[in-house]
């Protein structure tokens, strides 16, 4: 029997501190969707390795899970593609079949396993990346799949490296770019969000990534006392081993109160001792 891939399904939770920044994030968009329309969003960073694939994976879960919005993840980084392995899904059937071989889009579509949320792979690989990614087709490919979503968020790959991003910038409603904190330097992301747009009109903003043990303290999740919420109940073993240590202490406290004192202190103020006569 084959093993059942892992997701990032499985480690979702509305209620962690992790869901709880994506809350605040999906919050800011939604804020600009009011002044103009924001349907599409391009998800990038400046280098390899930042975290946009998961940043737009969970981005994707949030929306569709806390604000019940449909949502489509579609994977455009067809160079080093992530978002399949994220979800645990075969990565061919997915754009570049949409784009190179004519596929319908809508047949390529892939379910995530969380309600109200879709993807679409990056397909199978192909030798000639730069020739298959044309922009125009893409662009139909999101036009054409908006019609049937509240959301759709495109993975792209970092916009330093390749030119992938800066050609698709003009044809989504807005972009987020993502920066490992302690890693990435200023003048690179400065460099990446000239590149990506100059004129400052489709960049939303930065999603700051990888804080543990780079910001200060209070930035920390921990510091706050999270989990703010019921707590779980834990197993047997664990249960036992508490109630051990609980009596433990308690003996340990009973048998200092019993202890007789070493020594008093008499009516005219001298310290004494039981044994030696005077009381």
């Amino acid at each position: 029997m084959r093993r059942r891939r892992q997701s990032v399904v499985d480690h979702f939770h509305l209620e962690s501190p992790f869901a709880t920044e994506f809350r605040r994030l999906l919050k800011k968009i939604e804020d600009r969707r009011t002044e103009s329309e924001l349907k599409s969003l391009l998800v990038t960073s400046a280098m390899l390795s930042e975290g946009k694939s998961t940043v737009c994976a969970f981005l994707g879960m949030t929306a569709a899970a806390h604000k019940r919005m449909k949502t489509l993840i579609i994977d455009c980084d067809i160079r080093r593609p992530s978002i399949h392995r994220l979800f645990g899904l075969e990565r061919d059937g997915g754009l570049v079949e949409a784009v190179a071989d004519g596929r319908s889009v809508r047949e390529l579509v892939k379910a995530s396993g969380l309600d109200n949320l879709d993807l679409i792979t990056s397909g199978r690989h192909r030798d000639n990346p730069t020739e298959i990614f044309d922009p125009e087709k893409i662009a139909a490919v999101i036009g054409e799949l908006g019609f049937y979503y509240d959301l759709v968020l495109v993975d792209t790959a970092p916009a330093i490296p390749v030119s992938d991003p800066m050609l698709l910038m003009p044809k989504v409603d807005g972009a987020l770019l993502v920066v490992k904190a302690g890693s990435t330097q200023r003048q690179v992301v400065e460099r990446a969000a000239g590149i990506l747009d100059p004129d400052r009109r489709l960049l939303l903003g930065v999603v700051l990534n990888n804080l543990d043990n780079v910001l200060p303290y209070y930035y920390d999740s921990r510091y706050y006392g999270y989990h703010y919420a019921e707590k779980r109940r834990v197993s047997a073993k664990t249960a036992v081993r508490v109630r051990e240590r609980r009596r433990s202490h308690d003996h340990k406290r009973a048998k200092k109160k019993d202890t007789p004192e070493e020594s008093f202190i008499t009516r005219d103020g001298k310290v004494t001792r039981p044994d030696d006569g005077s009381a």
